[in-house]
């Protein structure tokens, strides 16, 4: 099992919880802010089997608008093994 933290615009998180979420993953959205200009941001945490991460990742990206910027990214992505997941 894995977990992803995904860390993209605010102006992108709507779009990218409705394909996520319409696409059967399970997602919890955090308002996050950071960087150099303290710019708002949404970070998502995603936990999944293995052969599902490239599929969620794949979903983030078609569903981010490019900067116009080439400095700044349509996202930030870190995938973590999870040794285990309990639900109470």
């Amino acid at each position: 099992m894995k977990l992803i933290i995904a860390i993209v615009n605010d102006s992108d998180s709507d779009k990218v919880t409705h394909a996520l979420t319409s696409d059967d993953y399970r997602v919890t959205f955090i308002a996050s802010t950071g960087g150099f200009l303290r710019r708002g941001h949404s970070t998502f945490l995603i936990g999944l089997e293995d052969d599902r991460v490239e599929k969620a990742i794949s979903i983030v990206k078609e569903n981010t608008n490019i900067p116009d910027d080439p400095e700044k990214k349509r996202a930030t992505f870190f995938v973590l093994n999870v040794n285990q997941f309990i639900q109470i």
